[in-house]
């Protein structure tokens, strides 16, 4: 069992992911299906702690802990992963701060598992590139290699081919995430995807592709969640740069030029739609 080294972070935050387009392109014989998709990550998003012990642990705590299990879970599934590929035994306290609401579309157990790769990466002195780190995440699901990075990017395959996007047209805008506390289940969305391929995500700066682009899962999503087409309404009555659902839901975005714009949508929200989740953020 490698000894913790000192000196190291001893926390990560678990970026929150959002789809500013998702494309099925097809479903595939594995039941995965074929994307297109362009990934960007807000600053903010659930936080994942460790501390020196003698076997692997996982505690849960925060807003949206109840009903995760500290055995059956992604954060430890990815540790057992990278001490196996790492060939070491493994040992650290591990304690998840869930803070973005579970089955939401924006990534939250794949973030929460690639923040504990990246954390005890260095508490365990491990020293993997990112890329080593997005290449042992694969197994663990379709989204964690991008969240590994957590940069902006462009994903196709199954989303787990990455591109990143240097330089991006994101950086001066602030994200309003709003979810009506509604969980959806990803294998459901997909599987009422429609099957009729709308065409190729295009290729530029990344707002008016992403304009251009859009989400195949919202329509199928909206018809399971009729709410979805109030929280989309409320935010386009904000006038935003663009509002879309992102990933497979329920989580719905608007992207706007200031912090004031983004506070004054969240309040129109709220007023609008009753109880909700939100979240503001600058991209990474």
């Amino acid at each position: 069992m490698p000894s913790p080294v000192s000196g190291v972070p001893d926390r990560e935050t678990a970026y929150a992911k959002i789809n500013l387009a998702l494309h099925v392109r097809q479903r595939l014989p594995d039941g995965y299906h074929r994307i297109e998709t362009i990934f960007a990550f807000l600053d903010q998003g659930d936080r994942v702690s460790v501390e020196p012990g003698d076997s692997l642990e996982l505690n849960i705590s925060g807003p949206f802990a109840a009903g995760l299990s500290n055995s059956d879970n992604l954060v430890m599934q990815a540790a057992k992963l990278l001490a196996e590929q790492s060939n070491i035994s493994p040992g650290a306290r591990l304690h998840l701060d869930k803070r973005l609401p579970v089955a939401s579309g924006i990534g939250g157990g794949s973030a929460d598992a690639a923040a504990a790769l990246r954390l005890l990466n260095g508490f365990w002195g491990l020293d993997h590139s990112i890329a080593r780190l997005a290449e042992i995440a694969r197994p663990l699901g379709a989204d964690v290699p991008a969240c590994v990075a957590s940069q902006t990017c462009r994903g196709t395959g199954i989303g787990q081919d990455l591109e990143i996007i240097a330089g991006d047209d994101l950086q001066d805008c602030v994200a309003l995430l709003v979810n009506p506390l509604v969980a959806v289940s990803t294998a459901e969305m997909f599987a009422a995807w429609d099957g009729n391929d709308r065409g190729a995500l295009g290729s530029g700066p990344i707002i008016p592709v992403s304009l251009d682009g859009r989400n195949d899962l919202q329509q199928p999503a909206v018809t399971l969640v009729p709410k979805l087409a109030d929280v989309l309404q409320a935010l386009e009555d904000c006038r935003p740069v663009m509002n879309r659902m992102s990933g497979s839901g329920a989580t719905c975005f608007a992207l706007f030029d200031t912090m004031q714009e983004a506070e004054k949508a969240e309040q129109h929200c709220r007023e609008t739609l009753g109880e909700i989740w939100t979240m503001k953020g600058k991209f990474r």
